[in-house]
């Protein structure tokens, strides 16, 4: 455990560096790359206020911000059900890759002194980490993303409902799920985080052969959560099966968008950066 909770935390660090010191070599000017506890000294800030290590790195004033003016209060909830565990060829499985993208939000937001919290859920609500922005709470987080195992059937609305009725301050919900469940219940749930007045980022995270399906022989699909198995040629359902998850994704897209729900599709080979840059983006239209 200790050495793969060594891993998760270097990767993190090396995806969340990398993604900074991108940002610094771009010229997109979408959002500041200097981080929320910090902004640059203007005329009439206080002296006591100046960071002189950052002064020390950069040659320039930055003061820092008091706390409340800053902190963001998150949540990242993570869908492990036995859905999650799929793979193709030699790719990630998607709970590997939402593990991964956790690990960097978490890494980013504790570096900007936010607070961020970790929910894990399958049918029901596996586990819950209230957020906190303290040293050492990275490991905690990490700790529990390791050893998470894909199992049980979804049901994401009613974990998502049973959350929106616990988590009473105001806050960024962040959704990490294949959304595979009952599309108008998954909608439902989302919308009443919206009720209640907190902003949300769904990140739905799919493998690229669930959108594109390049299977072309007869084969037995098996569904990873109940067991049964269906079996079909493929190059006679494929333009059907492409139209349908087509029309799916474009209502998860339709619908959130119409209720200021943030939506991301992701594949499991979309690079990190992909992903950060939204949170980011969301983040500064928060302030």
């Amino acid at each position: 455990m200790v050495s793969k909770l060594a891993g998760l935390d270097l990767r993190a660090r090396l995806v969340v560096e990398g993604f900074i010191a991108g940002l610094h070599k771009s010229p997109y000017k979408g959002f500041s790359v200097e981080f929320a506890e910090h902004r640059q000294y203007m005329p009439g800030d206080p002296i006591r206020n100046i960071d002189w290590k950052v002064y020390a790195r950069r040659d320039r004033f930055y003061v820092k911000e008091f706390e409340e003016e800053t902190n963001l209060r998150a949540y990242i909830l993570v869908d492990a059900s036995a859905s999650m565990g799929y793979s193709s060829s030699s790719a990630v499985t998607k709970l590997e890759y939402a593990g991964s993208l956790a690990a960097a939000l978490s890494y980013l937001m504790l570096r900007q002194q936010d607070s961020v919290g970790l929910v894990t859920f399958t049918s029901t609500i596996r586990n819950y980490i209230p957020p906190r922005s303290v040293k050492g709470h990275l490991n905690v987080i990490l700790t529990e993303l390791e050893r998470l195992r894909p199992g049980e059937t979804t049901n994401v609305a009613r974990s998502l409902e049973l959350l929106a009725g616990r988590i009473r301050r105001r806050g960024l919900i962040i959704v990490l799920s294949d959304l595979m469940d009952d599309q108008a219940a998954v909608l439902s749930a989302v919308k009443h985080f919206r009720h209640r007045k907190h902003e949300v980022i769904v990140f739905h995270l799919l493998d690229e052969s669930e959108t594109g399906f390049p299977f072309e022989e007869e084969l037995a699909f098996v569904d990873m959560e109940t067991d049964e198995e269906v079996i079909a040629n493929s190059s006679q359902i494929g333009a059907r099966y492409r139209k349908v998850m087509g029309d799916w994704i474009a209502e998860y897209r339709t619908q959130c968008h119409e209720h200021l729900v943030e939506y991301a599709l992701l594949s499991t080979s979309t690079p990190y950066d992909v992903a950060l840059t939204r949170f980011l983006e969301k983040r500064a239209r928060l302030h």
